[in-house]
């Protein structure tokens, strides 16, 4: 029982990005480019040296982790971080005494914050049941310019995950860079699809205020535009920039995640279940801690209910050679990418034979 209680306490790991985000906006200099040295150099060197890990709990111990609320309060802080740390941006962003590399700094590490906190938290809130939570979901969209996700991610990903019909499952090869404007053009587009058949069902306008695309749009709206009467143009532009390197770097995630596999079959009209084998997976430790075991991807898609700490490892789920940090990193050069990536998903197609090429 008494390990059970301080399980919890590894993803505090998570807190260290946001956390030096916070420290770096205040200290400035040297502290800037704490959290961009830790996510893309520190994390992925220490992913490439140390084990992965490829244990699960055993029924007791998810019996006892799913009832230990100490995971879901270290996920509800992450709310209140992102704001103190978009805050702190939009104060210090326009300060005159930052060079402009240290500004440059600044957009990339807010950037990184959108991606990781201000989406990647609230796709695991924005699965929850409870009010409370997708509240908190949709908070973190919002402070990344992204709230759409919530619907194109829940009601359209979740179910056309591995079939063509999925912005966001990335083609066999094809680029990073030509996935993220399929992906973030596509997703978006998809997401009012998914409002406008919701609400004709319910025999309700499309174009009315109950249309959570229109909500969405006008609280964004909103959002932008106190950025821009209270901080003026520059912060303005500079919280854009942010905001779509945070998006870029989500849609970068979805990209290495699905890229080139599980093209699910049709039976009797409908795609087959989603299964273990139609995501990458990664057992990489502190990928797993930092982002709250969004790399457990295939049992997150094969349960989308499960909370991150009961995600498992299975055996049949493909295995990416290092981290997400790395992975991303590698995916910036698609030519060395694609020497990597084919020969292991031609090499995880021998052994699962239920995977297939998604051309």
């Amino acid at each position: 029982m008494k390990k059970s209680n301080w399980r919890w306490t590894k993803y505090v790991v998570a807190l260290v990005i946001p956390l030096l985000t916070i420290m770096g906006f205040i200290i400035g200099r040297w502290a800037l480019y704490l959290p961009l040295a830790i996510a893309f150099v520190l994390i992925p060197l220490l992913e490439l040296l140390l084990p992965s890990d490829s244990s699960n709990l055993d029924d007791i111990q998810l019996e006892l982790e799913g009832k230990n609320s100490n995971y879901d309060r270290l996920l509800y802080l992450m709310v209140p971080l992102q704001y103190i740390t978009l805050y702190l941006f939009l104060m210090k962003i326009g300060e005159p005494n930052h060079s402009g590399l240290e500004k440059i700094t600044m957009i990339s590490v807010m950037g990184l914050n959108c991606g990781i906190i201000g989406i990647n938290m609230a796709h695991e809130l924005g699965h929850r049941s409870k009010k409370f939570e997708i509240v908190l979901a949709k908070l973190l969209l919002l402070s990344s310019l992204y709230m759409h996700f919530y619907i194109e991610h829940n009601r359209g990903h979740h179910k056309r995950v591995g079939t063509h019909d999925d912005p966001a499952s990335a083609r066999y090869d094809e680029s990073l860079y030509a996935f993220l404007v399929r992906s973030i053009v596509h997703s978006y587009f998809s997401a009012w699809q998914l409002e406008a058949n919701r609400l004709k069902k319910q025999n309700q306008n499309p174009f009315s205020m109950n249309n959570q695309m229109i909500q969405f749009g006008i609280i964004q709206f909103l959002f932008l535009f106190a950025i821009y009467y209270f901080f003026g143009w520059m912060v303005f532009g500079s919280f854009i920039i942010a905001s779509i390197l945070g998006i870029s770097l989500l849609e970068s995630v979805n990209y290495i995640e699905h890229y080139g596999i599980g093209r699910r079959q049709k039976e009797d009209g409908t795609f087959e279940k989603v299964m273990h084998c139609h995501s990458w997976n990664s057992n990489h430790v502190l990928g797993r801690l930092a982002l709250f075991e969004l790399s457990r991807h295939s049992d997150h898609h094969y349960k989308a209910s499960k909370k991150y700490q009961l995600l498992n490892h299975h055996d049949e789920s493909p295995q990416m050679p290092t981290g997400y940090p790395g992975m991303i990193m590698l995916a910036l050069v698609p030519p060395l990418w694609f020497k990597v990536m084919h020969p292991l998903l031609e090499k995880e197609m021998k052994r699962m034979p239920s995977m297939v090429k998604a051309e």
